[in-house]
């Protein structure tokens, strides 16, 4: 299982790229493969400020639809919108081409909450 030492992570399974005040967020590899298949991604929350763990999307997979949670409280600046015809690269690559949204973090103190990489191991049994 692929779990970059360069992320943060959430107990709701989302990685977190941070680059100075900017955020880039998807879903792990164990996550995915937990969904299985991912056939549509939807985040209606563009240019929406958020709290920290509200919900801003969902991803539904053959099986099931699940809520996607906002690691950190900021605005919505950009989603992912090859992932509208092509969702299959949240499978593919999900620490990749299948980020799903960008925030531009309004808390900088919220990102002392996330995992580390070996937490996240720990959380899911790695």
């Amino acid at each position: 299982m692929n779990i970059p030492s360069e992320l943060k992570y959430t107990k709701d399974h989302e990685w977190v790229k941070i680059d100075g005040d900017i955020a880039t967020v998807g879903i792990t590899d164990f996550a995915q493969g937990e969904l299985g298949d991912i056939v549509y991604v939807e985040v209606e929350t563009l240019d929406e400020t958020l709290g920290k763990d509200e919900v801003f999307g969902t991803v539904e997979a053959v099986k099931t639809v699940s809520d996607l949670f906002l690691p950190l409280s900021g605005e919505i600046i950009e989603f992912n919108e090859s992932l509208e015809d092509e969702p299959e690269k949240v499978n593919s690559d999900p620490y990749g081409d299948g980020w799903m949204i960008k925030i531009k973090i309004s808390d900088a103190s919220e990102t002392e909450n996330l995992m580390s990489d070996a937490d996240y191991k720990d959380l899911i049994g790695g």
